[in-house]
């Protein structure tokens, strides 16, 4: 797909998975239950061990699924985006602004999203080449606080991550949210190693319902 396809699609889908710290040997049964949950955005984060084998591997795994985006979280670096795009990755997330990751990006034709927690860094962010903006860490600047940015800067998508779950992320949808990032709402390390993964489809059910009630 286009990079405007796939950011379209990756707003359509309401909800990313921030996959941090899975281990390799759970990260498609983790992703099966989050799909089967609803949640078909699913980010794997840098700084878990193996992560881009393990973003090659799901981007194999769902080669054919349309509706299914795979991307790469807390990249830091032009070199660490280029392997993930190269490994599969459709799409970067960063927990800050780093303009050669953003650059980096573009030249690939990838979605990206940089980390920013001010209306300077949103802006430098767009203009740089962003395509949405990550508002981080969300709910300790409160969907009142993207409200605000969203007044003066409504042009910029802004996906709201960190301490997001079914309870507050209408809220976020409703002060203009375009998406919204999880992880430790949809992620439960105890229902992992149980191999209870239902647990992770009905987290998943729930906080795609609460992004659709508000929409």
């Amino acid at each position: 797909m286009t990079t405007h396809e796939d950011m379209q699609q990756l707003v359509d889908s309401g909800v990313i998975a921030v996959l941090r710290g899975v281990d390799e040997a759970d990260v498609e049964q983790v992703a099966e239950a989050l799909i089967e949950g609803g949640v078909t955005t699913l980010e794997v984060t840098a700084d878990t061990p193996g992560a881009i084998d393990m973003i090659g591997d799901l981007a194999a795994a769902y080669e054919d699924r349309e509706d299914v985006l795979i991307g790469a979280g807390t990249v830091l670096d032009a070199e660490t985006a280029r392997s993930a795009l190269l490994a599969g990755a459709e799409f970067v997330v960063c927990p800050s602004f780093h303009e050669d990751v953003v650059e980096t990006c573009n030249r690939y034709g990838a979605v990206v999203a940089p980390g920013v927690a001010t209306p300077t860094e949103a802006i430098e962010a767009y203009e740089t080449g962003a395509d949405l903006v990550k508002l981080f860490p969300a709910s300790d600047l409160g969907a009142s606080y993207l409200g605000s940015i969203k007044g003066p800067l409504g042009q910029i998508p802004i996906v709201p991550t960190g301490g997001i779950g079914p309870d507050n992320a209408g809220e976020f949808i409703e002060a203009g949210a375009c998406a919204v990032g999880a992880g430790g709402s949809l992620i439960d390390d105890e229902a992992i190693e149980a191999g209870e993964y239902d647990v992770l489809t009905e987290n998943a059910e729930a906080l795609v319902a609460a992004v659709e009630d508000a929409r």
